[in-house]
């Protein structure tokens, strides 16, 4: 079947399982924000301990990422996110049961490994079964999958506390990560195969391909540096900062990031659908994303400077951070469907050890400045980590701009 007469039957055998996979990958990354009180009681860690373990999720998914890229090109996006997930489970189960730190950190990680696909391999297949100018808004609705998991990771598990412990809360994620591999196993269609699959040195031909594109290295700088501080702010340290620099408690706190979680789900459509209608009138998406990613800098500029206005611009926080995703799609209509595994895994290496590193990073800036007299963390401590974060992207961005010069005078001499 071709990609551009699928029916609605193999759509929704798309959408429905990938999203349930890209529902449980965003609960896990994003539930710490929620239950980070409870670890730091129970386990005795301070705010860089909190980051590492947090962001031990973030390294294993990078490390991944070129591996997964092959993987999905060479097995296709059922198998291989079906099998990942079960890690994903093992992974949950060991976190509910450890009592040290080293041992949620393993859990921890080998969740990240587990829920490494849940994104990719949905992109993988909607390249693979849908026409190209449809990529945005298919990954915009996959992207929307996520949001309701952190918005699940807010509210419902603050309530879900009130009944279990954190301990309970990850043996129920475990046994929904197992339910989920099920689902996606037995409910995708097979990738169609257009030729026949490559051998080893042929995708490692592609990843090279890839890897020395300059469009790819035009824009994945700034994709990634700005998905770095997105997640790794939305995933732990909005809970802590709205605890410390608003003052407010578990249960408002947990309403909050419900309300973030509203305003990312409403992103990814908005933005995914705004960026194909344009298309249509001859506006490419990357100007959709690049536009986006100038707010999302600005919204976080003001958060910095305007502390006291921060349940709004928390909401436009998690809005315009959805812009981020826009460059996968621009980058996939720059390579071939056998490559596109590939490309975004590439992309997706880049981003995780962006935020692996921004979340654990963020720990330690924090923690140079003294606690308060209730153990709060430091304003001056977020003000410096978030001032860090905003530097990194601006660069980026200046890099794009310049890269973009410089490419279209290298084509315009060829």
């Amino acid at each position: 079947m071709s990609n551009q007469t699928v029916s609605k039957q193999s759509l929704l055998r798309l959408f429905l399982p990938f999203g349930l996979g890209y529902f449980v990958s965003y609960l896990f990354r994003t539930v710490n924000a929620v239950i980070a009180p409870d670890l730091v009681a129970d386990l005795g860690i301070n705010a860089a301990d909190l980051g590492l373990l947090t962001s031990a999720y973030f390294f294993t998914f990078a490390a991944f990422q070129l591996p997964l890229g092959v993987l999905l090109d060479r097995f296709g996006p059922r198998r291989v996110e079906s099998g990942l997930l079960l890690i994903a489970a093992t992974g949950a189960l060991i976190f509910s049961q450890a009592e040290t730190l080293s041992g949620v950190i393993l859990g921890r990680a080998l969740i990240g490994l587990g829920v490494s696909a849940c994104l990719m391999a949905a992109f993988k297949a909607f390249a693979s079964w849908l026409p190209s100018e449809r990529l945005p808004l298919a990954n915009g609705i996959q992207m929307m999958s996520g949001g309701l998991g952190a918005l699940t990771a807010t509210t419902p598990v603050q309530a879900a506390l009130q009944i279990t412990d954190w301990r309970g809360v990850f043996i129920c994620l475990a046994a929904i990560s197992l339910l989920v591999a099920i689902v996606v196993f037995f409910v995708v269609p097979n990738q169609p195969q257009d030729k026949k699959p490559e051998n080893f040195t042929e995708q490692l031909q592609g990843l090279q391909r890839v890897l020395t594109n300059r469009h790819f290295w035009q824009i994945a700088p700034w994709a990634f540096t700005a998905q770095a501080a997105y997640l790794s702010v939305q995933g732990l340290w909005t809970g802590p900062w709205l605890r410390d620099v608003a003052g407010l408690g578990r249960d408002e706190t947990a309403q909050i990031l419900w309300w973030i979680a509203i305003a990312m789900i409403a992103g990814y459509l908005t933005l995914g659908r705004l960026a194909e209608q344009l298309a249509k009138k001859g506006i490419r998406p990357v100007v959709i994303a690049s536009l986006g990613m100038s707010l999302f800098i600005v919204v976080q500029l003001l958060l910095v400077l305007l502390p006291q206005y921060n349940r709004v611009l928390w909401l436009g926080f998690g809005f315009l951070g959805t812009s981020c995703i826009l460059p996968y799609a621009v980058l996939s209509q720059f390579f071939p469907p056998q490559l596109t595994g590939r490309c975004n895994t590439s992309l997706n290496l880049l981003v995780f050890v962006g935020a692996f590193s921004a979340q654990w990073l963020i720990g330690g800036i924090i923690g140079l400045w003294p606690t308060n007299a209730s153990g709060g963390y430091s304003l001056a401590g977020y003000q410096a980590a978030f001032l860090f974060l905003i530097a990194c992207q601006v660069v980026a961005a200046i890099w794009y701009w310049l890269a973009g010069k410089w490419i279209s005078a290298k084509d315009q001499s060829m």
